[in-house]
């Protein structure tokens, strides 16, 4: 069995200088890579949070070992601001957006396109399933669900595809892998075929889109004045939202309807490295799945809390795909 191995870990640690101690916010616990390092710290204490149920197993062997310095929810990282953290000073809330390699092998949660039998992709917290997508969209919804969340560019032929073969079978992933590889035209010998389409429901079926939306804001709120926030992204999707989200709040000034204009504070955050930061070779070679990793922080400049950000209008039309699972 292949364990599973926290991306840029030694990167993060530098950022976040867990040895000067304080409460950091793991928003992702996953198998616990980044909490267990942090609390190898004395002075630290975690918050983590996780809306896999599965892990919970792991939080409790933490619990066990740091009773007084750990804490574990399972939450999804946007109801961040549920946590009672009125007397904790934050000093970094940290988010790895990828899926550990446990989750991707567990058959029942059917993330892979190696797994067989139902699709399903749901992380914990749910609504609807991968399948309910599947079969349950029409061909232009499907259409833009891979193209926009998937980058698929035969979007249009694989979601014709589906239709076709649905009328007849119910969608299982066998079925769907083997549809979209008689589908697809141009085949790329590095990448599955099924990549991008499977890549494209988990958004649609986590709502990976807002969800992330909404922690980064919530985590901004959270901070407390130089906290950090720190972001590791797996696809472009990822990284243009937080890209987009410490550039914009680094440059405008951060408008309150509460605070005088005399009083407004000129940006939220700092940006400290303008470009994203990305695995060692050493690190890729180690474990392959880092290769796409990119790792992007900023730190609040100031103890500003009620900040106007545009982010939801300028990513209004990926919100819009996704509220195509509000009717399943």
């Amino acid at each position: 069995m292949q364990k599973h191995y926290p991306v840029l870990l030694k990167e993060i640690i530098s950022i976040i200088t867990p040895q000067y101690g304080g409460t950091f916010i793991d928003c992702t616990f996953g198998q616990g890579g980044y909490s267990k390092k942090i609390l190898d710290f004395n002075d630290t204490k975690v918050i983590a949070l996780d809306r896999d149920i599965e892990s919970e197993k792991i939080a409790s062997q933490v619990k066990e070992k740091f009773d007084d310095r750990f804490l574990f929810k399972n939450l999804k990282f946007s109801q961040l601001t549920n946590l009672k953290l009125k007397n904790e000073d934050i000093k970094s809330v940290i988010f790895d957006l990828g899926y550990s390699y446990t989750q991707i092998k567990d058959p029942k949660k059917g993330l892979s396109f190696e797994s067989s039998g139902n699709l399903n992709m749901k992380m914990g917290l749910n609504n609807f399933s991968a399948e309910d997508v599947i079969n349950k969209l029409d061909e232009k919804e499907l259409e833009k669900v891979f193209k926009f969340f998937g980058e698929e560019k035969e979007s249009k032929f694989i979601a014709r595809s589906i239709i076709k073969e649905r009328l007849k079978n119910k969608i299982d992933t066998q079925n769907l892998v083997k549809i979209i590889e008689k589908t697809k035209r141009k085949k790329n010998f590095k990448v599955h075929s099924a990549t991008k389409v499977f890549q494209a429901l988990r958004i649609l079926v986590n709502k990976e889109i807002s969800e992330l939306i909404y922690g980064l804001i919530n985590a901004a709120k959270v901070l407390k004045k130089d906290g950090l926030l720190v972001v590791v992204t797996f696809h472009s999707l990822e990284d243009k939202i937080v890209k987009y989200f410490f550039k914009s709040l680094s440059e405008k000034k951060s408008i309150s309807r509460y605070v005088p204009v005399m009083e407004q504070a000129e940006t939220l955050f700092e940006l400290i490295e303008k470009k994203a930061i990305i695995p060692s070779k050493k690190e890729i070679n180690e474990n392959l799945p880092s290769r796409s990793a990119k790792l992007r922080y900023v730190k609040k400049k100031t103890d500003f809390y009620d900040f106007e950000t545009d982010i939801l209008d300028q990513f209004k039309n990926l919100i819009e795909i996704e509220n195509f699972g509000d009717k399943l």
